[in-house]
């Protein structure tokens, strides 16, 4: 039995627990060969099996557990070994501080429309990495999405069966005993968003009970219900979900592209838009509101009475200085005039 303090493989000592999962406690573990803090799983093995199917069994979750240490993606619980001790296999993967999404929504209450497909966009784009990678995630629950303390979206148990996907969450091929796909996991993200905006899910936590009309959903609610499709050819790609989800979050209410759809052929600028179509209607923009001023009437300037109605004098007149240079060029122009007339008289 695992307690605080043990040391697991002869490397990992078990420090104290940090949460549940679908195969039992999550602990906070240190590895005292690299000096680092980690966390571990004690994967999940059916109990009272002959030896021979138990080791099958075995053999199974390590392949599991090394299948899911070679995806590597910034939204995905990076996992670092897994690890046969005695009759158990552990899980040995990053920390990352933070709390299970049920936990969240337990204590937070329901996502938006947009928070949640905001969600989605992150996760849709890791699930659909995993399935170019050839790898099925199976268990996408609330449960298995870590919201990390740093704002960060983790997703955990890639690949990993565990006791399977809880019922609220398993696509119905999966709940007929048919291998998990990845449309089987474009199922369980589209319940997992339905439970965040709507804060149960969709077919009730057996998942057998029949479907619930979303009612807070608003613009996603045609998304999650093509998700939540019964037959997995008719629900859109994980490709799909992203590109409609995220034309949700820019504030179009578009409903899921069909994997079939041919292109939408676009249109020139210089084209003319047919008679029969509407142009969109372009924002308008705000200019800043101007403020009239009050009327102030003109304010006659006072002038004397005297001068009033005096008219106007010219400059010469008005100005000293102008009145004194012609004085003095009038008596400068007599002298010369009274010189020449004295010369004519008395000298010749």
């Amino acid at each position: 039995m695992s307690s605080e303090g043990s040391i697991v493989g002869g490397r990992y000592r078990l420090d104290q627990p940090i949460g549940r999962g679908r195969a039992g406690i999550v602990w906070l573990a240190f590895d005292t060969r690299l000096l680092r803090t980690v966390a571990m799983k004690r994967m999940y093995l059916p109990v009272g099996l002959p030896p021979d199917r138990a080791e099958q069994a075995k053999a199974v979750v390590i392949q599991e557990g090394k299948d899911a240490a070679k995806f590597e993606h910034a939204t995905a619980i990076k996992v670092y070994d897994v690890l046969p001790d005695g009759a158990d296999v552990w899980l040995v993967m990053e920390y990352i501080p933070s709390r299970g999404m049920a936990t969240f929504l337990a204590e937070h209450g329901r996502l938006t429309a947009e928070q949640a497909a905001g969600l989605g966009i992150v996760l849709g784009r890791a699930l659909g990495a995993m399935h170019e990678a050839g790898v099925v995630h199976r268990t996408v629950e609330p449960g298995t999405v870590l919201l990390a303390d740093d704002g960060g979206v983790k997703l955990t148990d890639i690949g990993i069966t565990g006791g399977g996907p809880s019922p609220a969450y398993r696509a119905p091929e999966v709940a007929r005993g048919e291998p998990a796909t990845s449309a089987s996991d474009v199922f369980s993200l589209g319940a997992t968003l339905y439970t965040a905006v709507e804060g149960v899910p969709p077919f009730g936590e057996d998942g057998e009970s029949s479907e619930r009309p979303p009612q807070t959903a608003g613009p996603l609610a045609g998304a999650l219900r093509k998700m939540l499709r019964p037959e997995p050819d008719s629900r859109p790609t994980m490709a799909d979900t992203v590109r409609s989800l995220s034309a949700i979050t820019e504030g179009r209410q578009t409903a899921f592209i069909p994997p079939t759809a041919p292109a939408m052929p676009t249109v020139p600028a210089s084209m003319p838009m047919p008679m029969n179509q509407t142009p969109q209607q372009q924002p308008v923009p705000q200019f800043p509101q101007h403020q009239p001023q009050q009327y102030q009437p003109p304010q006659p300037q006072y002038a004397p009475p005297a001068q009033q109605y005096a008219p106007a004098a010219s400059a010469a007149a008005k100005s000293p200085d102008t009145r004194k240079w012609l004085i003095v060029a009038g008596a400068v122009v007599a002298a010369i005039l009274i010189g020449v007339l004295f010369a004519e008289l008395f000298l010749i």
